[in-house]
């Protein structure tokens, strides 16, 4: 997926919703939201957190709320695309341009900074123990380098790639990830240090 510098290269470039993405950017920038790019994506921040993100995809095009899941959500128009992971996150879809009513999104958006000058939010839990699936652990004790150098990551991009791994249902998929990674690892790169600096 191609990662884009600016919001107008990110729009230019779009297949789809060109014109809803060029919409919601409007909204969004007549709140007091601050316009970036994380990465690669249309991010709005407030005092440097993201707060809201744009996106259209083949079938729908929509707003991400970061702390998503603390809003109220009146509309009943938020999702959790990933039911079980995603604890703050949400989206909120849209299949036209007549789904777009500036007012509620405002709503929304004033909603999010409140709950950020108010300092409430979900925080990821860090606690959780780390599982290297079955095909990581086998792969890194026939390769020491990559052994060595997976024990010295930070956990958070030891958990990246047992999740990455794990996160694949084909066993040939898993093979595929684990000959893209095993490099990464041996280099003591994390699996998503390239978006980190987004």
């Amino acid at each position: 997926m191609k990662r884009y510098q600016t919001v107008d290269d990110y729009i230019a470039n779009a297949e789809h919703w060109q014109p809803e993405l060029m919409r919601l950017r409007e909204i969004l920038q007549s709140t007091p939201l601050i316009e970036t790019v994380k990465w690669g994506g249309p991010c709005y921040t407030h005092e440097g957190k993201m707060a809201v993100g744009i996106g259209g995809f083949k079938s729908y095009f929509g707003l991400w709320f970061f702390q998503g899941a603390l809003l109220s959500d009146k509309e009943s128009v938020l999702i959790n695309a990933q039911e079980g992971k995603t604890k703050a996150l949400r989206q909120w879809r849209f299949s036209s341009a007549k789904e777009i009513k500036a007012r509620q999104i405002k709503a929304y958006v004033k909603e999010a900074i409140q709950l950020q000058n108010e300092g409430v939010e979900i925080k990821a839990d860090r606690r959780q123990p780390l599982v290297i699936p079955p095909e990581l652990k086998t792969a890194l004790a026939a390769d020491s380098d990559a052994q060595k150098a997976f024990a010295e990551l930070t956990k958070g991009r030891q958990r990246e790639y047992a999740d990455y791994i794990s996160g694949a249902k084909r066993e040939q998929t898993k093979a595929k990830r684990l000959e893209k990674i095993l490099p990464m690892i041996t280099a003591g790169a994390g699996l998503n240090d390239k978006y980190r600096s987004c």
